[in-house]
């Protein structure tokens, strides 16, 4: 049996500056967006797209730029909302991810357009989507008027220069062979993308293996096994042990 060790879960942080940034047809316009600032078209701007598909990354490009702090969106409360303005730019992140604290939300618009203040705020889902859910008529209101910019989901040479960023953030360098294998069969979305880098990562240093193309084979049908075992499990109504 291979050897195996049990690899510390360390965190490996993404680096968000502008020159890790990937540019591409799928984020073109919130890059351009994010880099008009200050001449924006309104006050308070949304970037809506999928888990990964860089919002985050360019809310940091555009914190790093304006000073501005980032909060989450579900822990905005009233009474700190002038602190967090006093540099006159703040993000708001994952709004609609959790319960939306409608009062703040509603006192930081008014505040920003009061103060002059610029407010970057991202979302999974459409702020009009968001609006219909809303229980502060005004607030929907807003949201419904907020300019929003769309991240589209990555094509394949997206996919694969973003790839290289994760492998390099994680100080490993895939090998041609590596990357023709796997990315055909991951998830075409980039956090698809993070989650398989980080289990190919993981596994490699459980087994004290080179991260290859047969280790990546390996763990890809491994998942496919214990996915048609879970399959099995649900339809049979009986719990089973996976068998992978």
């Amino acid at each position: 049996m291979a050897s195996r060790q049990l690899p510390l879960d360390l965190p490996h942080a993404d680096s968000r500056t502008r020159d890790d940034f990937l540019p591409g047809p799928a984020n073109e316009a919130a890059l351009t967006l994010i880099e008009a600032w200050p001449d924006w078209p309104a006050r308070a701007l949304a970037l809506v797209g999928p888990d990964g598909s860089g919002k985050s990354h360019l809310a940091a490009i555009f914190a790093q730029a304006s000073g501005a702090p980032v909060v989450p969106a579900a822990g905005l409360e009233a009474e700190a909302l002038p602190g967090l303005l006093a540099g006159g730019a703040l993000v708001v992140e994952d709004l609609g991810e959790g319960e939306v604290p409608e009062a703040a939300l509603f006192h930081l618009l008014n505040l920003v357009g009061e103060q002059g203040a610029s407010l970057l705020v991202t979302t999974r889902r459409p702020p009009t989507a968001l609006a219909a859910t809303l229980a502060t008529r005004d607030l929907a209101s807003r949201l419904r008027a907020l300019p929003t910019v769309t991240l589209g989901a990555p094509d394949g040479e997206m996919l694969a220069a973003v790839a290289l960023k994760l492998f390099a953030d994680r100080q490993i360098v895939p090998d041609e062979a590596l990357l023709n294998y796997l990315l055909p069969r991951v998830e075409r979305s980039i956090a698809g993308l993070r989650d398989i880098v980080a289990e190919l990562d993981r596994e490699a240093l459980a087994r004290k293996r080179p991260l290859t193309r047969a280790l990546a084979s390996e763990l890809l049908r491994a998942r496919a096994a214990e996915g048609e075992a879970m399959v099995g499990s649900t339809e049979s109504g009986v719990a089973r042990p996976l068998i992978v």
